[in-house]
């Protein structure tokens, strides 16, 4: 399953050469991840308070074209990987069709208090679940 977000390219976030900064991308993939754990049925700020983070582990970039101020950009997300101890989201970066940007996160599975791997299936197998049946091979 792919999830879009909707994104406009601010002004703050341009380089002098007036396109999008590199550093920007992984701000929007971000965001868009955090809306796609929305459609798990549970927030970021609730996993959380189970005591449960994802911190990243890995992130990759790759640049084809350039985003401009005030370019409204769809970030597809969804989700390539997914074990008991970590999950990772593939992103594409497209305008008006094109693909501009595609990258990727990888995340862990950690308990908030000791950052010690967690086996998500046996924490919190309903989330683990549904992450496995969103999963887009």
């Amino acid at each position: 399953m792919r999830y879009e977000t909707k994104i406009t390219a601010r002004y703050a976030e341009t380089d002098q050469m007036g396109i999008i900064h590199h550093s920007v991308y992984a701000v929007w993939y971000e965001a868009a991840r955090t809306e796609f754990i929305k459609i798990s049925g549970i927030t970021y700020s609730q996993l959380e308070a189970k005591g449960i983070m994802l911190p990243l582990t890995e992130l990759g970039c790759k640049y084809l074209l350039p985003v401009h101020y005030e370019d409204e950009v769809t970030i597809e997300t969804r989700i390539t990987r997914i074990s008991f101890a970590k999950v990772t989201f593939g992103y594409r970066v497209l305008l008006n069709g094109n693909v501009m940007n595609e990258g990727f996160t990888s995340h862990g599975f950690v308990d908030s208090k000791t950052f010690k791997p967690l086996n998500i299936k046996k924490v919190f197998p309903e989330f683990y679940e549904k992450l496995k049946s969103i999963r887009e091979d």
